[in-house]
């Protein structure tokens, strides 16, 4: 018996943290308002506490999730979606360590 050719699948892509920056929310608080925009995109209230990282409520208004590159371009069509930013990590560098002795 043959066997059949099985076709090869690109993997799924990986979700990465994204800053979601919104409108400040008018009749909400702002984490209900941010998982009521994830919910309309990963498709349930659980997916949608499963991404959610943190909520921004003073410095800027949004929140940062795990997102695939689709569901990024999802959610930047959301209303009130101003941009969706990729996560990055910032690290300080700092000159040569110097030690002085007496």
């Amino acid at each position: 018996m043959a066997a059949e050719p099985q076709s090869i699948q690109p993997p799924p892509p990986t979700a990465e943290v994204h800053i979601v920056y919104t409108d400040p929310p008018q009749a909400q608080e702002p984490e209900a308002h941010h998982l009521n925009t994830l919910t309309s995109v990963l498709g349930s209230e659980e997916a949608a506490k499963g991404a959610l990282l943190y909520t921004y409520k003073h410095a800027a208004s949004g929140f940062s999730a795990k997102l695939t590159p689709e569901q990024v371009e999802q959610i930047s069509k959301q209303p009130g979606v101003l941009q969706v930013v990729k996560s990055r990590t910032a690290e300080l560098h700092s000159g040569p360590t110097q030690t002085h002795t007496m």
